[in-house]
């Protein structure tokens, strides 16, 4: 799937894109209100560590399953006295023509300390890029916040510009099968990074995360599909009451920073400017959100949202304010452990100018109820990889012409 985001920077994109955790495929269902979560609003949501059962799909006659697994157990270790370790692992699926990935499932191996599996694609001409990061870090894989990690000249710390997503898996997803006639192309000779978010707040076991593929061979009835990625700032005063160190925006994004990198502070500048906002004086406040206008003819056939353990609710609505508003997702209670993509019930058709706009509200109260945030100070909260910190990031699943 081809990472589409809004307006623009080469670092801003891929950050977002290795964000696209939330598209652990296209389950059965509405991308409408969750009745379920609406009866449920009282009890607080995060990290419930359900075990994943292994990935089972049907095979077609001339389809083929791949099984691919870390090579061993890793030990996850976060740098810089932080709780979140990115790391990405380079696997080889051993492909020898070109075909659709029609079907995944993820596994993965310490539930717990998993907060998400990403797989991106390194195609054929920059695997030797990828080989170089991997052989230049020690142990198993290197550390990758913000996307793959591989740079044009092999360093880790930069992106590889061609390394798009797969799939993901984030908590409550399950093995998804594409309906017919769609997929993702993989070229022959491709490679796969799976990049893995784990949460070491919850546990610093070791982890051996694998995944099972269905391969179909290429074929023109075979309708390729494409992410497009909705991200929004987030900017979350502390709630009333709190006060601290961090309730300063400016020491709350210094330590963001800190844990993840300066590009992380890019990040969350370019939001604003990609979101009509103002870098210098952003606009605080529980509930963000961000425009983005369609460029070309587009089909939408499933949505999904993301945000972590402060999100409340999430909207995805195609010309708000309008007569001609359509809803393609609203969450009114988040569920961070039930994050799969909702395929609608029946595909919208976008044209060109049609305005997408993703909105999230988050609750800084949350961090007193949550087990897994209550021993966490006051902050000021910015876009940032940890769990701690958060995100607002709508997507759709898409065909174009």
């Amino acid at each position: 799937m081809s990472n589409v985001v809004v307006g623009a920077g080469r670092r801003v994109a891929v950050a977002l894109a290795a964000a696209a955790l939330v598209l652990a495929g296209c389950a059965t269902g509405t991308a409408t209100r969750d009745d379920a979560a609406t009866r449920d609003a009282a009890r607080p949501t995060g990290h419930v560590h359900p075990q994943t059962p292994a990935p089972t799909f049907p095979v077609r006659a001339g389809e083929r399953v791949l099984s691919l697994a870390l090579a061993r157990p890793y030990t996850p270790d976060a740098p810089n006295g932080g709780t979140d370790d990115y790391r990405c692992f380079l696997l080889d699926p051993h492909l020898t023509a070109t075909g659709f990935l029609t079907a995944f499932g993820f596994q993965p191996g310490n539930p717990a300390a998993v907060h998400h599996a990403i797989l991106f694609r390194v195609p054929p001409d920059r695997v030797a890029t990828a080989e170089t990061a991997d052989a230049r870090s020690d142990g198993d894989g290197w550390s990758c916040f913000g996307g793959s990690g591989v740079s044009d000249g092999g360093g880790p710390g930069a992106q590889l510009d061609n390394a798009p997503w797969l799939a993901a898996w984030a908590p409550g997803g399950k093995a998804q099968t594409y309906p017919d006639g769609f997929g993702v192309r993989v070229e022959a000779g491709t490679r796969f990074v799976l990049q893995v978010h784990y949460n070491l707040r919850v546990s610093r076991a070791p982890d051996r995360t694998g995944l099972r593929l269905r391969v179909t061979p290429a074929s023109p009835s075979i309708r390729p599909l494409e992410a497009v990625l909705l991200p929004a700032p987030v900017e979350l005063p502390c709630a009333p009451g709190e006060s601290g160190r961090l309730c300063n925006r400016e020491a709350a994004l210094l330590d963001v920073m800190s844990r993840f990198g300066t590009d992380s502070g890019t990040t969350v500048a370019g939001l604003q400017y990609l979101c009509d906002g103002d870098p210098a004086a952003p606009r605080a406040g529980v509930t963000q959100s961000c425009d983005r206008r369609i460029d070309r003819p587009t089909t939408v056939r499933a949505a999904a949202g993301h945000m972590h353990l402060l999100g409340k609710s999430i909207r995805i609505t195609v010309n708000p304010g309008t007569a001609r508003e359509r809803v393609l997702l609203d969450i009114p209670v988040w569920d961070f452990d039930n994050q799969g993509a909702r395929r609608l019930a029946k595909p919208v058709t976008l044209g060109k100018g049609d305005v997408v706009r993703v909105t999230c509200t988050h609750d800084a109260g949350k961090r007193k109820l949550l087990p897994s945030l209550a021993d966490t100070p006051p902050r000021y909260v910015v876009w940032g990889e940890g769990t701690t910190d958060e995100m607002c990031l709508g997507t759709m699943i898409v065909t174009r012409p």
